[in-house]
């Protein structure tokens, strides 16, 4: 299992406790979430951009995940790293903030103060058919 970026260490560490045998990987570009995660996760996370090439080969992972990351990322990036999910991955989940009337998307832009791409839900559909993402996704939205 792979956990794309964000500050989720703990989700790896549940993970770790309900699949002790599991090859689980977790990376982030924040020094702060891999310096706090638990330390028996540490070993297992590695500081990488999730809009880089990831560095595993065509569906080494069972499963891709990205928990409310992918806001972070300009949309050339989000792309890349939509198709990288769907690349290393045989299965991908993705959670996405999104927007369905101005409302949400005035509420979502109180929330995600420093995100750098906010989308309405037919706008990710869109997306994931440009980047070729086949996986699983849910949206958060700010009512």
């Amino acid at each position: 299992i792979l956990n794309v970026g964000c500050g989720k260490a703990h989700l790896l560490y549940e993970l770790q406790q309900l699949l002790p045998q599991a090859e689980l990987v977790g990376f982030d570009i924040s020094k702060h979430g891999l310096a706090t995660a638990p330390e028996s996760i540490r070993p297992r996370l590695q500081s990488y951009r999730a809009q880089d090439p990831y560095p595993w080969g065509d569906k080494h992972f069972d499963l891709v995940l990205s928990l409310g990351c992918l806001h972070n990322l300009r949309i050339f990036d989000l792309k890349t790293a939509l198709a990288e999910i769907e690349r290393v991955g045989k299965r991908g989940y993705v959670m996405l903030e999104s927007y369905r009337n101005e409302q949400e998307l005035f509420n979502l832009q109180c929330w995600a103060l420093t995100a750098e791409l906010l989308l309405s839900t037919d706008d990710w559909h869109t997306l994931f058919e440009l980047a070729g993402y086949r996986g699983d996704y849910e949206w958060i939205f700010f009512e």
